[in-house]
């Protein structure tokens, strides 16, 4: 059964978070409120519930799930080797609307589709999704929309294009930035601006004391 909190409610709050976290736990799906759009999500760590959500959105392997995590600290069991420029754009927007492809570390027992060794992650700007993810740990997480159509922005939008395809799902009204962010992939010799989102590419080359150029390369 499809549960929906409106998490603006204070008295709804605790009870979203420890709803969301057990059906985590329980290899189903939530739909999560981020700063960028809603995202729908489900534990990392667990193939058969990534495999759900790949199929909730008619997803092939070939386009991986990324992972959010809830605190700086979680990406260095999740990470071959930090890289310099990722520590430097960290530092700079995290929190916030800045996704990094980075090498995953070769322990990792997951399966996010064909990711080819490497792992996009990013730490939301946003309180619910915080609080979300401290209670479960990183959770693998795609834009809560069907595959080619608009990502979600409001809890009702995730819902009318996801259904009972999930089982809970945390409203905490429209979404700041409207857009999904920005992703940086640090895997190669030098970065490389995979998709402009709300944190512009001139903001990134000032941080890595680069040009925009390199970047887009």
């Amino acid at each position: 059964m499809t549960q929906v909190f409106d998490c603006a409610d204070p008295n709804q709050r605790a009870e979203a978070i420890a709803a969301a976290a057990a059906a985590v736990k329980s290899s189903r799906l939530v739909v999560m409120p981020t700063d960028t759009v809603y995202g729908i999500g489900a534990d990392a760590f667990d193939s058969g519930a990534v495999s759900a959500l790949l199929a909730a959105k008619g997803r092939g392997r070939d386009m991986p799930v990324g992972v959010l995590v809830g605190s700086w600290h979680t990406i260095e069991g999740l990470v071959y080797s930090v890289p310099h420029s990722a520590r430097e754009l960290i530092r700079a927007f995290w929190p916030g609307a800045l996704s990094l492809v980075v090498q995953q570390a070769p322990s990792l027992q997951w399966d996010l589709g064909d990711a080819r060794g490497t792992v996009m992650l990013r730490m939301p700007l946003h309180p619910v999704a915080i609080e979300l993810l401290r209670e479960t740990g990183p959770m693998a997480v795609s834009s809560a929309n069907l595959s080619g159509r608009a990502a979600a922005t409001t809890s009702e939008e995730a819902q009318r294009q996801l259904g009972d395809l999930v089982q809970v799902y945390l409203d905490a009204g429209p979404s700041q930035e409207q857009a999904a962010s920005t992703i940086v992939d640090l895997t190669g010799s030098t970065p490389r601006l995979l998709r402009e989102g709300p944190i512009s590419a001139a903001a990134i080359a000032e941080v890595l004391g680069t040009d925009v150029a390199s970047l887009t390369a």
